[in-house]
């Protein structure tokens, strides 16, 4: 037989008191003394007594969980980010449910409808690179009072709150590093210029090519996927035109590797001949035979933000006023191996 988990009528049976006293005494209500609330819960446990969280949460009007979809999971930049989204909001009593949309917009539509069903108190949002048009988006803001904050990958929809870094001047300090080592012919893998991430950190490439007086090459920027085999296939395009690169700024530390790879495997040195710098600082890049130079997105920290954001904006319903933040932090630069030039 399956034990049946206790109500409250039944611990209110026992100990003889109302049904409110106990309700009140599992709530830590300031008008029931300490002694009667320790009663109370030391009852509830011996009978098994599980609060009704449902029950508690449509009272409340709060669930305390919140939806973090992503587009994949197993990258250090959104793993760093969930947590430190949970860091921050875990000692406020919320609990997060992830989601993945695999790059795809059907699938993203998907997640927001699931994690509206569930009720939860908000949702933070890194937008897939399919997600052009942004219909579904705006009928939850515009239908529903459950907040939204994008953070490093978002679309500009007023209403909603965004988390991010300066990308734009992430690609310009990896350019002008590069610049300052004495390369002079700097090829750029953009990733998917669909998202905004990408289009910023070309503009920083291309305005420190403008500022120091360095050719801007059509050639020379390659739009690739944020993979191993991406870096790879890009290395091959570049090598099949007349003028070759002597150093790369790539948007993801995964073509960065991959780059490295067939650069090795071509026998072309780096960074004596060939610089290459990425962007995220994954973990691998510092513990490489070759450690790889990396622009860092501080993603602990962009999600603690998205959590304050969202913390901030929960105070703020509760006064009945709601204010759109746009927080940018600064990105910081790792100079290793692959683009350091020996001194002469």
């Amino acid at each position: 037989m399956t034990k049946k988990n206790a109500t409250i009528y039944d611990i209110s049976k026992k100990l003889n008191v109302s049904v409110a006293t106990v309700s009140r005494a599992l709530n830590n209500h300031p008008r029931i003394s300490q002694a009667t609330k320790e009663l109370v819960v030391k009852t509830a446990k011996e009978m098994n007594y599980k609060q009704n969280n449902l029950a508690k949460a449509l009272k409340s009007g709060e669930t305390k969980n919140v939806g973090i979809i992503v587009p994949f999971v197993n990258t250090n930049f959104f793993s760093s980010v969930i947590r430190g989204i949970e860091e921050e909001l875990s000692p406020h009593g919320y609990h997060v449910i992830i989601c993945q949309s695999h790059e795809d917009v059907q699938i993203e539509k998907k997640h927001l409808s699931t994690l509206l069903n569930a009720q939860v108190d908000g949702i933070f949002m890194s937008v897939s690179k399919t997600t052009l048009n942004t219909d579904h988006i705006q009928h939850i803001l515009d239908t529903t009072n459950t907040p939204i904050i994008f953070f490093d990958r978002k679309k500009d929809i007023k209403g909603i709150s965004t988390v991010t870094i300066d990308d734009y001047q992430g690609g310009y300090i990896a350019t002008e590093h590069l610049i300052k080592e004495g390369y002079k012919n700097i090829c750029h893998f953009s990733g998917d210029l669909n998202l905004e991430i990408y289009q910023n950190r070309l503009n920083g490439y291309k305005q420190a090519l403008l500022d120091y007086n360095l050719p801007l090459k059509d050639d020379n920027i390659i739009t690739t996927g944020s993979s191993i085999d991406a870096g790879i296939e890009a290395i091959k395009t570049l090598w099949n035109q007349k003028s070759v690169p002597d150093a790369i700024f790539s948007s993801s530390d995964f073509a960065a590797l991959g780059a490295c790879q067939e650069l090795k495997k071509r026998k072309i040195k780096v960074p004596e001949q060939v610089a290459v710098i990425g962007f995220s600082n994954e973990p691998f890049t510092q513990f490489m035979e070759l450690p790889i130079s990396s622009v860092d997105q501080t993603p602990v920290t962009m999600g603690k933000m998205a959590g304050q954001v969202f913390l901030e904006g929960v105070k703020e319903n509760g006064s009945g006023v709601s204010t759109e933040k746009k927080v940018v932090l600064a990105p910081q630069i790792y100079i290793r191996k692959s683009s350091k030039r020996k001194q002469l």
